[in-house]
C-alpha cells in the first residue's frame, strides 16, 4: 500500500506543472509558437486608440485623434506629432514617449494576452475547475509575475473552456493580495487573423467592450511608421 501511494504521488502533477500544460495546449489551439513568431504586423482599435505593431523591427505605431507617436518598443525613443507637426518641446516628448510605451504594453496585452502565458517571469498556477460567466466548465489558471513589465503587483485569473481550450474569461487584480477582481470580463469571438487567432469581445454584465479594427496583414507600408497624420486602417 505504501509503494502504490507513493506511486500516485509521484504521478500528481503540481499545480504549476498542469497550469504549464494547459497553457501550451491553449497557445497551439491559438496558432502555436510558429503561428505567433510568423506574424509581423498586428493593428486594432483599443478605447478608440488605434495602433500598429511590427513585432519583428520592434516599430509601434499609436494614435488618438491628431496626437501620434512612433516608437521603438526596444529602445523607447521615436517621435511625437501634434496636428502633423513634430513635437520640438524635448520634457513634453519625453512623457508622450513614455506615455506611448505603457500604451503599447497595456493595450497589446488586451489583444494578445494568451500568447504570454509563459513568458520569462510569469508564473502560472492551477486553481480548479469553475464554470464562465455563460455557464461553460473551464479550468482557472492563476497568472502572477516575478518583478517582470510594468505593473509586476498585477495579478490574473483565466478560465480556460474546456472543450475550447481557449481563454474565454479574465479577471484583473490591481494587487496579488487582492480578494476581489478589478473586473471579470469575456475573452470571446474568436476569429483567425493570418496564422493565429484572436478574440475581440471583452464585455461583462457592467457594459459592452470590444477590441475593433483587429488586422494582421502580410506586408504594412513604411508609410505607416513614417506619417505624421492619422492614418487609414489596415
Amino acid at each position: 500500500m505504501l509503494f502504490l501511494f507513493l506511486l500516485l504521488s509521484g504521478c500528481a502533477q503540481s499545480p504549476g506543472d498542469k497550469a504549464q500544460g494547459i497553457a501550451q495546449k491553449v497557445l497551439e489551439n491559438m496558432g502555436g509558437e510558429k503561428g505567433w513568431n510568423d506574424t509581423r504586423y498586428l493593428a486594432w482599435t483599443f478605447n478608440n486608440q488605434y495602433q500598429v505593431w511590427d513585432k519583428h523591427q520592434n516599430r509601434f505605431r499609436w494614435e488618438q485623434d491628431s496626437l501620434v507617436a512612433i516608437i521603438n518598443t526596444d529602445t523607447k525613443d521615436g517621435k511625437v506629432y501634434v496636428e502633423g507637426q513634430e513635437l520640438q518641446d524635448p520634457d513634453e516628448k519625453q512623457k508622450l514617449l513614455e506615455r506611448a510605451y505603457a500604451l503599447w504594453i497595456n493595450n497589446s496585452y488586451w489583444l494578445v494576452m494568451p500568447f504570454k502565458l509563459q513568458d520569462e517571469g510569469v508564473t502560472l498556477r492551477y486553481v480548479g475547475e469553475e464554470q464562465t460567466l455563460e455557464g461553460a466548465p473551464a479550468d482557472v489558471l492563476e497568472m502572477t509575475f516575478a518583478q517582470v513589465g510594468l505593473t509586476p503587483q498585477n495579478k490574473y485569473r483565466l478560465w480556460v473552456d474546456k472543450e475550447q481550450g481557449l481563454v474565454t474569461q479574465w479577471a484583473f487584480f490591481r494587487s496579488a493580495e487582492d480578494a476581489e477582481p478589478s473586473f471579470t470580463r469575456r475573452w470571446s469571438d474568436y476569429e483567425d487573423y493570418g496564422s493565429i487567432k484572436l478574440a475581440s469581445d471583452r464585455s461583462n454584465a457592467q457594459g459592452e467592450f470590444k477590441l475593433t479594427n483587429i488586422a494582421a496583414p502580410a506586408e504594412v507600408p513604411d508609410d505607416v511608421f513614417n506619417s505624421p497624420t492619422p492614418i487609414e486602417r489596415l
